[in-house]
Protein backbone atom coordinates (compact mmCIF):
# COMPACT_ATOMS: atom_id res chain seq x y z
CA UNK A 1 0.00 0.00 0.00
CA UNK A 2 1.48 3.55 -1.04
CA UNK A 3 2.68 5.64 1.70
CA UNK A 4 3.79 9.25 1.84
CA UNK A 5 7.84 8.89 2.69
CA UNK A 6 7.62 11.19 5.60
CA UNK A 7 4.69 9.14 6.93
CA UNK A 8 6.20 5.94 6.36
CA UNK A 9 9.70 7.05 7.79
CA UNK A 10 7.66 9.00 11.03
CA UNK A 11 5.94 5.74 11.72
CA UNK A 12 8.90 3.98 11.51
CA UNK A 13 11.10 6.27 14.09
CA UNK A 14 7.73 5.78 16.55
CA UNK A 15 8.51 2.10 16.54
CA UNK A 16 11.84 2.13 16.73
CA UNK A 17 13.37 0.32 19.87
CA UNK A 18 16.91 1.64 19.20
CA UNK A 19 16.57 4.97 20.98
CA UNK A 20 18.05 5.28 24.29
CA UNK A 21 16.60 4.03 27.24
CA UNK A 22 15.73 7.59 28.60
CA UNK A 23 13.68 9.17 25.21
CA UNK A 24 11.81 5.43 25.87
CA UNK A 25 11.29 6.55 29.76
CA UNK A 26 10.00 10.10 28.49
CA UNK A 27 7.66 8.45 25.53
CA UNK A 28 6.37 6.76 27.48
CA UNK A 29 5.64 8.91 30.51
CA UNK A 30 4.22 11.27 27.89
CA UNK A 31 1.63 8.85 26.68
CA UNK A 32 1.14 7.67 29.95
CA UNK A 33 0.02 11.46 31.16
CA UNK A 34 -1.97 11.44 28.12
CA UNK A 35 -4.13 8.39 28.97
CA UNK A 36 -4.56 9.85 32.52
CA UNK A 37 -5.65 13.15 31.65
CA UNK A 38 -7.86 12.23 29.05
CA UNK A 39 -9.64 9.46 31.43
CA UNK A 40 -10.07 11.56 34.71
CA UNK A 41 -11.53 14.73 32.03
CA UNK A 42 -14.26 12.08 30.44
CA UNK A 43 -14.86 10.70 33.92
CA UNK A 44 -14.96 13.80 36.19
CA UNK A 45 -16.95 15.96 33.26
CA UNK A 46 -19.71 12.54 33.11
CA UNK A 47 -20.12 13.15 37.13
CA UNK A 48 -19.92 17.05 36.84
CA UNK A 49 -23.01 16.63 33.87
CA UNK A 50 -24.79 14.41 35.71
CA UNK A 51 -24.58 16.25 39.01
CA UNK A 52 -25.76 19.14 37.09
CA UNK A 53 -28.76 17.10 35.47
CA UNK A 54 -29.67 16.19 38.55
CA UNK A 55 -29.72 19.38 39.95
CA UNK A 56 -32.15 20.73 36.85
CA UNK A 57 -34.29 17.79 37.61
CA UNK A 58 -34.71 18.39 41.21
CA UNK A 59 -34.50 22.05 41.56
CA UNK A 60 -36.75 23.34 38.26
CA UNK A 61 -38.93 20.38 38.53
CA UNK A 62 -40.29 22.39 41.32
CA UNK A 63 -39.04 25.42 41.15
CA UNK A 64 -41.67 27.37 38.48
CA UNK A 65 -39.66 28.41 35.23
CA UNK A 66 -41.95 31.68 34.96
CA UNK A 67 -44.27 33.45 37.10
CA UNK A 68 -47.26 35.47 36.22
CA UNK A 69 -48.76 37.81 38.74
CA UNK A 70 -51.02 40.61 38.76
CA UNK A 71 -48.73 43.89 38.61
CA UNK A 72 -49.72 45.70 41.73
CA UNK A 73 -48.46 49.16 44.11
CA UNK A 74 -46.81 48.09 46.99
CA UNK A 75 -49.80 49.83 48.91
CA UNK A 76 -52.66 48.17 47.42
CA UNK A 77 -54.15 45.45 49.70
CA UNK A 78 -53.95 41.88 49.66
CA UNK A 79 -56.77 40.80 48.21
CA UNK A 80 -56.49 42.99 44.89
CA UNK A 81 -53.31 40.63 44.06
CA UNK A 82 -55.97 37.42 43.17
CA UNK A 83 -56.13 36.65 39.73
CA UNK A 84 -59.93 36.35 39.38
CA UNK A 85 -59.75 35.47 35.51
CA UNK A 86 -57.05 32.62 36.03
CA UNK A 87 -58.63 30.26 34.07
CA UNK A 88 -58.68 32.40 31.20
CA UNK A 89 -55.15 33.64 31.25
CA UNK A 90 -54.45 29.98 32.24
CA UNK A 91 -55.94 28.83 28.59
CA UNK A 92 -54.38 31.67 26.94
CA UNK A 93 -50.76 31.15 28.20
CA UNK A 94 -50.60 27.15 26.83
CA UNK A 95 -51.04 28.08 23.75
CA UNK A 96 -47.76 29.07 23.69
CA UNK A 97 -45.23 26.69 21.75
CA UNK A 98 -42.75 26.51 24.62
CA UNK A 99 -45.14 26.13 27.44
CA UNK A 100 -46.06 22.70 28.69
CA UNK A 101 -47.91 22.82 31.94
CA UNK A 102 -49.37 26.07 34.07
CA UNK A 103 -50.52 25.46 37.51
CA UNK A 104 -52.48 28.24 39.73
CA UNK A 105 -50.54 28.96 42.78
CA UNK A 106 -50.89 30.36 45.94
CA UNK A 107 -47.15 30.89 47.83
CA UNK A 108 -46.22 32.83 51.60
CA UNK A 109 -43.67 32.20 54.16
CA UNK A 110 -44.64 30.92 57.54
CA UNK A 111 -43.80 28.98 60.70
CA UNK A 112 -44.67 24.95 60.91
CA UNK A 113 -44.95 23.77 64.31
CA UNK A 114 -45.77 19.82 66.10
CA UNK A 115 -47.40 19.12 69.05
CA UNK A 116 -43.99 17.95 70.14
CA UNK A 117 -42.63 21.85 69.97
CA UNK A 118 -40.46 21.58 67.17
CA UNK A 119 -40.61 24.63 64.84
CA UNK A 120 -39.37 25.42 61.78
CA UNK A 121 -39.46 28.42 58.42
CA UNK A 122 -40.96 27.16 55.72
CA UNK A 123 -42.08 28.06 52.29
CA UNK A 124 -46.36 27.54 51.83
CA UNK A 125 -47.43 27.01 48.36
CA UNK A 126 -51.53 26.28 47.92
CA UNK A 127 -51.73 24.33 44.54
CA UNK A 128 -54.57 22.25 43.00
CA UNK A 129 -53.51 18.53 42.50
CA UNK A 130 -55.93 18.19 39.91
CA UNK A 131 -53.08 20.73 37.80
CA UNK A 132 -49.86 19.12 39.62
CA UNK A 133 -50.04 15.55 37.98
CA UNK A 134 -46.81 16.01 36.09
CA UNK A 135 -44.91 17.90 39.31
CA UNK A 136 -41.80 15.86 40.93
CA UNK A 137 -43.67 15.94 43.94
CA UNK A 138 -46.12 14.06 43.15
CA UNK A 139 -44.06 11.29 41.81
CA UNK A 140 -41.75 11.35 44.60
CA UNK A 141 -43.92 10.79 47.18
CA UNK A 142 -42.78 8.03 50.03
CA UNK A 143 -46.07 8.15 52.34
CA UNK A 144 -49.77 8.92 51.34
CA UNK A 145 -50.61 10.92 48.17
CA UNK A 146 -50.34 14.35 46.78
CA UNK A 147 -54.19 14.55 46.00
CA UNK A 148 -55.34 13.83 49.23
CA UNK A 149 -55.13 17.39 49.89
CA UNK A 150 -58.55 17.56 47.52
CA UNK A 151 -59.72 14.75 49.57
CA UNK A 152 -58.75 16.13 52.94
CA UNK A 153 -59.86 19.54 54.40
CA UNK A 154 -56.99 21.38 55.91
CA UNK A 155 -54.31 18.53 55.24
CA UNK A 156 -50.80 19.60 54.39
CA UNK A 157 -48.04 17.33 52.11
CA UNK A 158 -44.53 18.42 53.58
CA UNK A 159 -40.94 16.86 52.97
CA UNK A 160 -39.44 13.49 54.66
CA UNK A 161 -36.14 15.77 56.35
CA UNK A 162 -38.80 18.22 57.77
CA UNK A 163 -40.71 15.30 59.25
CA UNK A 164 -38.27 14.17 60.81
CA UNK A 165 -37.15 17.18 62.05
CA UNK A 166 -40.75 17.91 63.31
CA UNK A 167 -41.08 14.27 64.26
CA UNK A 168 -44.34 13.68 62.68
CA UNK A 169 -45.55 11.07 60.04
CA UNK A 170 -49.16 10.55 58.65
CA UNK A 171 -52.36 11.69 59.99
CA UNK A 172 -50.33 14.03 62.64
CA UNK A 173 -51.69 17.60 63.44
CA UNK A 174 -48.78 20.67 62.43
CA UNK A 175 -49.85 24.57 63.03
CA UNK A 176 -49.21 26.40 60.70
CA UNK A 177 -48.39 30.26 61.63
CA UNK A 178 -48.29 33.48 58.84
CA UNK A 179 -46.28 35.39 61.02
CA UNK A 180 -46.63 38.50 58.61
CA UNK A 181 -50.11 38.68 58.55
CA UNK A 182 -52.04 39.16 62.02
CA UNK A 183 -56.14 39.90 63.34
CA UNK A 184 -57.57 41.49 66.43
CA UNK A 185 -58.61 38.91 69.51
CA UNK A 186 -59.73 39.27 72.71
CA UNK A 187 -56.19 38.69 73.81
CA UNK A 188 -54.84 41.91 71.31
CA UNK A 189 -52.78 41.06 67.99
CA UNK A 190 -51.39 37.71 67.07
CA UNK A 191 -50.47 36.37 64.31
CA UNK A 192 -52.93 34.18 61.88
CA UNK A 193 -52.63 30.28 62.47
CA UNK A 194 -54.43 27.43 61.63
CA UNK A 195 -53.90 23.56 62.48
CA UNK A 196 -53.53 20.59 59.44
CA UNK A 197 -53.39 17.46 58.87
CA UNK A 198 -50.27 15.78 57.62
CA UNK A 199 -51.55 13.95 54.85
CA UNK A 200 -49.11 13.21 52.48
CA UNK A 201 -44.89 12.92 52.99
CA UNK A 202 -42.29 13.13 49.73
CA UNK A 203 -38.72 12.71 49.11
CA UNK A 204 -37.21 14.39 46.54
CA UNK A 205 -33.62 14.50 47.69
CA UNK A 206 -32.86 18.38 48.03
CA UNK A 207 -33.23 21.31 49.99
CA UNK A 208 -36.69 20.78 48.82
CA UNK A 209 -37.71 18.44 51.22
CA UNK A 210 -36.86 20.64 54.33
CA UNK A 211 -38.17 23.95 53.27
CA UNK A 212 -41.07 23.45 51.01
CA UNK A 213 -45.16 22.52 52.27
CA UNK A 214 -47.63 22.09 50.25
CA UNK A 215 -51.76 23.22 50.88
CA UNK A 216 -54.28 23.07 48.71
CA UNK A 217 -54.95 27.22 47.46
CA UNK A 218 -58.49 26.72 49.06
CA UNK A 219 -57.52 26.42 52.51
CA UNK A 220 -54.67 28.75 51.75
CA UNK A 221 -57.42 31.26 50.73
CA UNK A 222 -59.09 30.54 54.15
CA UNK A 223 -55.55 30.84 55.82
CA UNK A 224 -54.84 33.95 54.37
CA UNK A 225 -58.39 35.48 54.84
CA UNK A 226 -59.00 35.69 51.44
CA UNK A 227 -61.99 34.99 48.99
CA UNK A 228 -62.37 32.27 46.43
CA UNK A 229 -59.93 29.66 45.52
CA UNK A 230 -56.95 32.37 46.76
CA UNK A 231 -54.82 31.76 43.44
CA UNK A 232 -52.50 34.61 43.11
CA UNK A 233 -50.02 33.36 40.84
CA UNK A 234 -49.99 31.61 37.71
CA UNK A 235 -46.56 29.02 36.95
CA UNK A 236 -45.76 28.26 34.13
CA UNK A 237 -43.57 24.94 33.40
CA UNK A 238 -41.19 24.87 29.94
CA UNK A 239 -39.92 21.96 27.69
CA UNK A 240 -36.55 23.78 27.75
CA UNK A 241 -36.31 26.34 31.16
CA UNK A 242 -33.58 27.35 29.56
CA UNK A 243 -36.00 29.31 26.92
CA UNK A 244 -37.35 31.36 29.64
CA UNK A 245 -35.99 34.46 29.06
CA UNK A 246 -37.00 34.09 25.30
CA UNK A 247 -40.71 32.82 26.28
CA UNK A 248 -40.85 36.32 28.73
CA UNK A 249 -40.32 37.96 25.53
CA UNK A 250 -42.89 36.50 23.21
CA UNK A 251 -45.85 36.01 25.86
CA UNK A 252 -48.30 37.99 24.82
CA UNK A 253 -50.06 39.17 27.71
CA UNK A 254 -50.32 42.90 29.02
CA UNK A 255 -47.57 44.06 30.80
CA UNK A 256 -48.64 46.84 32.52
CA UNK A 257 -51.49 44.49 33.97
CA UNK A 258 -48.99 41.57 34.97
CA UNK A 259 -45.44 40.94 36.09
CA UNK A 260 -43.34 38.20 34.75
CA UNK A 261 -40.30 36.45 36.79
CA UNK A 262 -37.89 33.98 35.42
CA UNK A 263 -35.90 31.17 37.78
CA UNK A 264 -33.51 32.49 37.27
CA UNK A 265 -34.28 35.41 39.53
CA UNK A 266 -33.97 32.72 42.61
CA UNK A 267 -31.87 29.88 41.11
CA UNK A 268 -29.38 32.13 38.31
CA UNK A 269 -26.80 32.27 40.81
CA UNK A 270 -26.55 28.39 41.96
CA UNK A 271 -26.83 27.56 38.20
CA UNK A 272 -24.01 29.74 37.55
CA UNK A 273 -21.54 28.48 39.98
CA UNK A 274 -22.23 24.67 39.31
CA UNK A 275 -21.35 26.00 35.71
CA UNK A 276 -18.11 27.79 36.99
CA UNK A 277 -17.07 25.03 39.19
CA UNK A 278 -17.80 22.53 35.93
CA UNK A 279 -15.16 24.62 33.89
CA UNK A 280 -12.69 24.61 36.51
CA UNK A 281 -12.58 21.12 36.99
CA UNK A 282 -12.23 21.07 33.11
CA UNK A 283 -9.03 23.78 32.88
CA UNK A 284 -7.67 21.66 36.49
CA UNK A 285 -7.79 18.67 34.38
CA UNK A 286 -6.87 19.47 31.22
CA UNK A 287 -3.25 20.83 32.75
CA UNK A 288 -2.55 16.82 32.85
CA UNK A 289 -2.78 16.85 29.16
CA UNK A 290 -0.64 19.96 28.64
CA UNK A 291 1.98 18.33 31.29
CA UNK A 292 1.70 15.37 28.94
CA UNK A 293 2.10 17.42 26.17
CA UNK A 294 5.12 18.61 26.96
CA UNK A 295 6.52 15.31 27.81
CA UNK A 296 5.96 15.25 23.73
CA UNK A 297 8.07 18.21 23.13
CA UNK A 298 10.93 16.69 25.01
CA UNK A 299 11.10 13.50 23.77
CA UNK A 300 10.90 14.53 20.87
CA UNK A 301 13.82 16.75 20.99
CA UNK A 302 15.92 14.98 22.22
CA UNK A 303 15.41 12.46 19.39
CA UNK A 304 16.04 15.18 17.06
CA UNK A 305 19.93 15.75 18.60
CA UNK A 306 19.85 11.89 18.52
CA UNK A 307 18.79 11.85 14.55
CA UNK A 308 20.94 14.24 12.90
CA UNK A 309 22.77 12.27 11.26
CA UNK A 310 19.97 10.42 9.62
CA UNK A 311 18.09 13.37 8.72
CA UNK A 312 20.50 14.99 7.28
CA UNK A 313 21.39 11.70 4.64
CA UNK A 314 17.81 12.30 4.40
CA UNK A 315 18.27 16.01 3.35
CA UNK A 316 21.03 14.66 0.81
CA UNK A 317 18.89 12.34 -0.48
CA UNK A 318 16.12 15.35 -1.95
CA UNK A 319 13.80 15.25 1.59
CA UNK A 320 12.79 19.12 1.88
CA UNK A 321 12.56 21.01 4.94
CA UNK A 322 8.54 20.32 4.72
CA UNK A 323 9.03 16.77 4.32
CA UNK A 324 11.65 16.59 7.62
CA UNK A 325 8.83 18.79 9.46
CA UNK A 326 6.30 16.13 8.81
CA UNK A 327 8.20 13.02 10.04
CA UNK A 328 7.91 14.33 13.70
CA UNK A 329 4.79 15.48 13.88
CA UNK A 330 3.74 11.99 12.42
CA UNK A 331 6.03 10.94 14.98
CA UNK A 332 4.38 12.97 17.97
CA UNK A 333 1.05 12.89 16.67
CA UNK A 334 1.17 8.99 16.88
CA UNK A 335 2.28 9.18 20.68
CA UNK A 336 -0.60 11.28 21.35
CA UNK A 337 -3.28 8.90 19.40
CA UNK A 338 -2.20 6.28 21.54
CA UNK A 339 -2.47 7.72 24.53
CA UNK A 340 -5.89 9.78 23.47
CA UNK A 341 -7.42 6.59 22.45
CA UNK A 342 -6.58 4.24 25.18
CA UNK A 343 -7.70 7.32 27.68
CA UNK A 344 -10.92 7.26 25.46
CA UNK A 345 -11.73 3.75 26.14
CA UNK A 346 -10.50 3.53 30.08
CA UNK A 347 -12.19 6.65 30.90
CA UNK A 348 -15.56 5.66 29.62
CA UNK A 349 -15.75 2.68 30.58
CA UNK A 350 -14.90 3.75 34.21
CA UNK A 351 -17.76 6.21 33.95
CA UNK A 352 -20.13 3.45 32.60
CA UNK A 353 -18.83 1.41 35.82
CA UNK A 354 -18.36 4.10 37.84
CA UNK A 355 -21.17 2.93 40.45
CA UNK A 356 -20.28 -0.85 40.40
CA UNK A 357 -16.85 0.44 41.34
CA UNK A 358 -17.93 1.82 44.65
CA UNK A 359 -19.86 -0.89 45.46
CA UNK A 360 -17.10 -3.28 44.83
CA UNK A 361 -14.94 -0.35 47.02
CA UNK A 362 -17.41 0.12 49.55
CA UNK A 363 -17.46 3.93 48.83
CA UNK A 364 -20.75 5.69 49.37
CA UNK A 365 -20.34 9.05 48.31
CA UNK A 366 -24.10 10.45 48.65
CA UNK A 367 -25.06 8.28 51.22
CA UNK A 368 -26.07 4.77 51.83
CA UNK A 369 -28.69 3.55 49.30
CA UNK A 370 -28.31 6.76 46.73
CA UNK A 371 -26.20 6.08 43.42
CA UNK A 372 -23.75 8.91 41.62
CA UNK A 373 -25.45 10.55 38.50
CA UNK A 374 -23.05 9.75 35.73
CA UNK A 375 -24.22 11.34 32.50
CA UNK A 376 -21.29 10.25 29.80
CA UNK A 377 -21.71 12.66 26.39
CA UNK A 378 -20.34 11.76 23.45
CA UNK A 379 -20.10 15.18 22.50
CA UNK A 380 -18.35 15.84 25.53
CA UNK A 381 -16.15 12.91 24.93
CA UNK A 382 -15.48 14.52 21.17
CA UNK A 383 -13.93 17.47 22.58
CA UNK A 384 -12.00 15.98 25.01
CA UNK A 385 -10.58 13.37 22.31
CA UNK A 386 -10.12 16.61 19.57
CA UNK A 387 -8.45 18.88 22.26
CA UNK A 388 -6.25 15.96 23.64
CA UNK A 389 -5.22 15.42 19.91
CA UNK A 390 -4.65 19.13 19.25
CA UNK A 391 -2.28 19.91 22.18
CA UNK A 392 -0.58 17.05 21.27
CA UNK A 393 -0.21 17.98 17.41
CA UNK A 394 0.90 21.53 19.23
CA UNK A 395 3.58 20.01 21.19
CA UNK A 396 5.49 18.20 18.04
CA UNK A 397 5.69 21.81 16.00
CA UNK A 398 8.88 22.97 17.62
CA UNK A 399 10.87 19.73 17.73
CA UNK A 400 9.64 19.32 13.98
CA UNK A 401 10.96 23.11 12.98
CA UNK A 402 14.19 22.72 14.79
CA UNK A 403 14.72 19.04 13.11
CA UNK A 404 14.11 21.05 9.34
CA UNK A 405 16.98 23.40 10.25
CA UNK A 406 19.32 20.69 10.66
CA UNK A 407 22.36 21.75 8.22
CA UNK A 408 23.89 18.37 6.29
CA UNK A 409 27.03 19.96 5.41
CA UNK A 410 27.75 20.43 9.39
CA UNK A 411 26.59 17.58 10.65
CA UNK A 412 28.23 14.96 7.85
CA UNK A 413 30.86 16.68 8.34
CA UNK A 414 31.81 15.08 11.56
CA UNK A 415 30.25 11.79 10.56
Amino acid sequence: MFQPVSFFIGLRYSRSRQRSGFISFITFFSIVGIVLGVASLITVVSVMDGLEGEQKRRTLGIVPHIIVAKNIQKDEKKKQSLLADWQTLREKLLLHPFVTHVTPLLESEALIQSNSGELDFVLIQGVMPEFEQHNIVNGSMVAGSFDSLSQQPFSVVIGRTLARQLNVSIGDKVRLTLPNKTVFTPMGRIPVQRTFTVSGIFSVGSEVDKAMVYIHSRDGAKLHRLKGDGVEKLRLYLDDAFSSDLVVQTLKIDRNQYTLTTWSDSQGALFSAVRMEKNMMWLMLSLIIVVAAFNIVSALVMVVIEKQGEISILQTLGLDRSGVVKIFITQGLINGFWGVSLGTVIGSLITLNLNSLFMLLGVSLLGAGQTLPVELSAHNVLNIVISALAMSFLATLYPAYQASLTQPAEVLRNE
